[in-house]
């Protein structure tokens, strides 16, 4: 396994990062314990979660599981860097989601609780609060901080003038700020190389792409559909829309010789600003083959013929204007 720093900290994560969304949902308790003690095995020190993550209100299912995993001991916590996300609504009443201070102070508790553990390793903003400023939003995470319940503070799904305006509260605040951004970035979608990854990188925060093999697109799946497995109704609207794209991605990573899912990943792990992709896997098959993504070697011919494939954009306003 291959460790980085975690954007300007001193904190090393896995070039994987273990997304855990699946646990409860689709993966069963044992299934994902399992799944989580291979992660160990192959080197992963780096999971994901949130508290809304078992779709559920309010039961927080999937850090449920996770607690239990920690609490079978073994160095399974101490080995394990947690991130999880805080925003969506665990209750019916005003206050159960979103920013405020009170929803901060309040979820990380309860994170803390259903994880068994008395400290999160990055709590992060799973979307920005256009109704929070972010001089509340930093008095409770400093607060969390200076409690020990926090070590680092991230955010999720924020615009680049939304990681602008929180490091400029933060350093009027002398507080370290933002470490990392989780954004929704891969091959088909890279708006983020417009605005959020500039910024990210002129903050010193690291990204953390989500779905980085955008739903299954770029995991092989024509070659799954034809041999009959089913794909979702909006997974196979997006076939549709891009299909000759996918077809030509596809018959490139034959050339390559190497799978799809791996190479879209390896495309992310080439990128300059990067931390770690989030994987998620529903099996201990997809967790291994995972794994080979970063053995693969993209010079900058293979990168250039994915840039063909997929265009990318230009950090704006050169993207728009002069």
């Amino acid at each position: 396994m291959e460790y980085t720093q975690l954007g300007r900290t001193g904190l090393k994560v896995s070039r994987l990062c273990l997304g855990t969304m699946n646990f409860g949902p689709v993966t069963s308790e044992d299934d994902s314990f399992a799944i989580m003690d291979h992660a160990h095995e192959l080197g992963v020190n780096f999971f994901d979660t949130a508290n809304v993550y078992g779709w559920k209100k309010g039961e927080g299912i999937t850090e449920n599981i996770i607690g239990r995993w920690f609490a079978k001991g073994g160095g399974r916590r101490e080995k394990t860097v947690i991130a999880t996300k805080l925003y969506g609504d665990m209750g019916d009443w005003p206050n159960d989601g979103r920013l405020s201070a009170l929803n901060i102070r309040r979820a990380a508790d309860a994170s803390l609780k259903r994880m068994q553990t008395d400290y999160i390793d990055l709590y992060q903003a799973h979307h920005v609060d256009r109704n929070t400023p972010f001089e509340e939003f930093w008095e409770a995470m400093d607060i969390l901080k200076q409690q020990g319940k926090i070590l680092y503070v991230g955010s999720s799904n924020f615009a680049g003038w939304h990681i602008a305006k929180a490091q400029e509260v933060a350093a009027r605040r002398n507080s370290l700020g933002l470490v990392s951004e989780q954004s929704h970035y891969n091959l088909i979608v890279r708006a983020a190389e417009l605005e959020v990854i500039p910024a990210a990188e002129d903050y010193g925060l690291g990204l953390i792409p989500w779905s980085p093999l955008a739903g299954g697109l770029l995991g092989g799946i024509l070659r799954k559909i034809d041999k009959g497995r089913s794909a979702s109704e909006m997974i196979t609207q997006q076939l549709e829309k891009h299909r000759d794209k996918i077809e030509q991605y596809e018959a490139f990573c034959d050339e390559l010789g190497e799978d799809p899912a791996n190479v879209g990943l390896a495309w992310l792990l080439h990128q300059k600003a990067v931390t770690a992709p989030i994987i998620g896997p529903r099996t201990l098959d997809q967790l291994d083959s995972t794994t080979k993504a970063l053995e693969i070697e993209l010079d900058d011919k293979a990168l250039a013929r994915l840039d063909e494939i997929f265009p990318g954009f230009k950090t704006a306003p050169e993207e728009y204007a002069w």
